[in-house]
């Protein structure tokens, strides 16, 4: 199972592939026109600072932009409520009224939404992510959406020559914060190379497993487990009180 941390490592297999964040970047940089990426402390000759949109500002996206903010990233925000947005301006993130406004000076939008209708509204409604897309630009889907409805999100992005990757994460307030989340991806292949710098940033695993809906599913895989397991810890806790009763 091999892993890659750069763009300019060898091609990553379309089968399962993760990798583990070893060092926290300090400042990341996109090439022009978003070709490839490149982390450094310091820009050098065409590279310009990255331009990073992110939707949603709830318990976990706030903590991720936040992290991003942290390592040195230009970031632009958005959220219905504009109170929410509030906190990162004062860390230096710009702001944008609408999904279409954000997407359309980014190089790379990132959407952590509370539920899949949000998730698709913000993406392709009236003034979705979708109407600010074009070619060389990418979308990350982070929310935890189901697959069909990750699919959906990708066809409309793709459809304005954008790369699509959803990357529903394991992790809850907690790890979003530490910047210790697990990313379960799925999707443009090109577009994981260029943002696993930016995953890194705010996660400690990522994991690459082929086509849209593959990393959805695999989330509701995870839930599974962990409902399981919790469930057996209470079952287990139940019948220990018992017998002390």
């Amino acid at each position: 199972m091999a892993a890659s941390s750069s763009f300019f490592a060898a091609p990553i297999p379309n089968a399962y592939h993760s990798s583990s964040a070893l060092q926290r970047p300090q400042l990341c940089l996109f090439s022009k026109r978003f070709s490839s990426v490149t982390i450094s402390a310091s820009s050098k000759g065409d590279e310009v600072s990255a331009s990073i949109g992110f939707l949603g500002l709830g318990i976990m996206g706030t903590p991720m932009a936040t992290n991003l903010l942290k390592a040195g990233c230009d970031v632009t925000v958005w959220n219905r409520t504009k109170s929410k947005c509030d906190p990162l301006i004062s860390l230096g993130a710009k702001y944008k009224s609408t999904p279409e406004e954000v997407a359309a000076s980014c190089d790379v939008t990132f959407a952590m939404l509370a539920d899949p209708e949000s998730a698709f509204e913000v993406a392709a409604g009236p003034q979705g992510a979708a109407k600010g897309m074009s070619a060389v630009k990418g979308y990350v889907d982070v929310s935890t959406v189901d697959a069909p409805t990750s699919k959906q999100i990708g066809e409309r992005i793709k459809e304005t020559g954008a790369m699509f990757l959803e990357a529903p994460v394991s992790g809850s307030k907690k790890p979003a914060e530490d910047g210790t989340l697990i990313f379960l991806t799925a999707g443009d292949q090109p577009l994981y190379e260029k943002v696993s710098p930016l995953l890194d940033i705010m996660g400690k695993s990522r994991f690459y497993l082929g086509d849209v809906g593959n990393g959805a599913a695999m989330k509701l895989v995870v839930n599974m487990i962990m409902g399981r397991s919790h469930k057996l810890s209470l079952n287990l806790l139940t019948a220990a009180h018992r017998n002390q009763d």
